[in-house]
């Protein structure tokens, strides 16, 4: 069995459609320079109201990666 170290980032990623856009959008921005990224959770969710509908959302993960030799 490999051992693994792991090294922990915050992110917030925004959308104006979905919870699930702003964590892919967070996602996919990172991994344009972070490498071996195995696991997200989700720390905070908010958004933000115009006349009474939901017009944006933010969401802040910690992202988990492995880090290599």
């Amino acid at each position: 069995m490999t051992e693994h170290v792991y090294k922990k980032i915050e992110l917030t990623g925004s959308s104006t459609t979905s919870i699930q856009e702003a964590i892919e959008n967070a996602v996919s921005k990172a991994a344009e320079t972070i490498k071996n990224m195995r696991w997200f959770e989700v720390i905070e969710t908010r958004g933000h109201i115009e006349n009474g509908k939901v017009a944006h959302w933010q969401v802040t993960i910690k992202v988990g990666f492995a880090l290599t030799e």
